[in-house]
């Protein structure tokens, strides 16, 4: 029994070993300006910095101000080692900016989140607004359709092969614990 024990114990160990590459995906670490900064003039530009070196090129960064305006300059953003930065032209009026971003680290996994900072005193810009949303899918198919989006994007590797990885080794186990237990 201990053999059994110890054979599961083995099978799971190598499972979460082969699991491992499967966590390093990039991460977020921190922004200039930095989230919830309070500043009296507004920045000339945004860098992100991630965990791990960001791919040049799919890459979106948005500064959209309290009047829906955005604030971003023009062009794509740039990326650099672990960073990525985007030029901000002049604020406008005073209060929350949120900084959207969708990037694209080394090993192809897009990372997606929105960060905020408020001014505190108004700017001379007036910003651009944004582009009218296209014709949206009727509601009732809206949610299902952004969920396949998402799994189709998410860049990540499906949950299946490890299922099956675990209980074939698992099943080795129990085969080779059954041998070394009868020839004892």
């Amino acid at each position: 029994m201990r053999r059994l024990v110890a054979a599961g114990v083995l099978a799971v160990l190598a499972m979460l070993v082969g699991a491992a590459p499967a966590f390093a995906h990039a991460q977020f670490e921190g922004s200039d300006p930095a989230d919830g900064a309070s500043l009296a003039t507004g920045p000339q530009t945004v860098t992100l910095t991630f965990s791990d070196t960001m791919q040049q090129g799919f890459n979106t960064i948005t500064v959209t101000g309290p009047d829906g305006a955005q604030y971003q300059a023009a062009g794509d953003p740039k990326a650099q080692d672990t960073t990525v930065s985007i030029g901000v032209n002049p604020l406008g009026p005073a209060g929350v900016y949120q900084i959207g971003y969708r990037v694209l680290s080394d090993d192809g996994h897009p990372i997606t989140g929105q960060i905020g900072f408020t001014l505190t005193q108004p700017g001379p810009g007036a910003g651009t607004q944004a582009a009218a949303p296209t014709a949206a899918a009727p509601t009732s198919q809206a949610p299902v359709a952004q969920a396949a989006q998402e799994d189709q994007e998410s860049g990540g590797m499906p949950v299946w092969p490890w299922i099956v990885g675990a209980i074939v080794l698992v099943g080795a186990g129990v085969v080779v614990a059954m041998r070394l237990g009868r020839s004892s």
